[in-house]
């Protein structure tokens, strides 16, 4: 019987403080930042559903919905949404939180392809994933 894991064990948030340096002159977030915030949260979501080594493959899709600025709390979110036989999808959203107008919106969600790799850094198969949620059911037929 083939193994399958729940998108529960895969899931991980990152709590980010956008900080002047990672600002453009506009003072809000570069979008490189949050693309490395991205990639390397979907590398943990990855590896906690392989218990693998894993690679980026491709960031799928990214879509900058708005803006964080310097000051705003960035909350990250990931889990594996579909497997194929070595690779996995992950989604991640991105939200920002103003706390001085406790105001929260999202910022940011992508899909990133990642590979699990074997000790001599060679594709390797993936347990498959069962989603938990009519949410993630939904995403799943969208992405």
């Amino acid at each position: 019987m083939e193994e399958t894991v729940s998108s529960n064990v895969s899931r991980t948030i990152q709590t980010k403080l956008v900080l002047p340096p990672d600002t453009n002159h506009l003072g809000t977030i570069f979008g490189g930042t949050v693309l490395s915030y991205i990639d390397e949260i979907a590398a943990i979501a990855a590896m906690k559903h392989s218990k693998r080594t894993v690679v980026t493959a491709a960031i799928d899709t990214v879509n900058f919905v708005s803006s964080a600025k310097s000051g705003d709390i960035l909350t990250l979110e990931a889990f594996v949404l579909s497997t194929g036989n070595t690779s996995m999808k992950v989604y991640v959203k991105v939200e920002s939180h103003d706390l001085a107008i406790d105001e929260k919106k999202l910022t940011t969600t992508s899909t990133v392809t990642l590979v699990a790799l074997d000790e001599n850094e060679k594709p390797t198969p993936v347990p498959k994933v069962k989603l938990e949620s009519d949410w993630e059911k939904a995403l799943l037929m969208n992405n």
